[in-house]
């Protein structure tokens, strides 16, 4: 069964960083494009950036030129760097196979407050 562990959330101060990583437990890791996501009590769940198998990458428009995802396929993990935080990127954070989008993780949770 595919499952997802994602970790790096916290607390950080407005322009902070963070960086969060999420295991994926998915035997053609390597074959698969990789997503994350995020979340608000208020909001449905939308979607931050795509890494494909390749390692082309895409990005919201809410996030590009600060956040930058990435993989690392020996150890089935992707990865979001976030740069330059902004309080309404405070959020759940989740990742997953994004034409799949099922067995969604705990998520990790990333506050941005001063």
């Amino acid at each position: 069964q595919v499952q997802f562990v994602e970790s790096g959330g916290g607390l950080v101060q407005p322009g902070g960083s963070l960086r969060l990583s999420c295991a994926a437990s998915v035997g053609i890791f390597r074959f698969v494009n990789m997503a994350w996501y995020r979340q608000t009590p208020r909001n449905q769940r939308e979607w931050v950036a795509t890494i494909t198998t390749t390692g082309n990458t895409n990005y919201a428009d809410f996030v590009k030129g600060r956040f930058t995802i990435s993989r690392d396929n020996g150890k089935n993990t992707v990865y979001l760097q976030m740069n330059s935080l902004k309080l309404e990127d405070a959020a759940d954070y989740f990742c997953n196979v994004p034409s799949i989008q099922r067995n969604w993780g705990q998520g990790t949770q990333v506050t941005v407050s001063s």
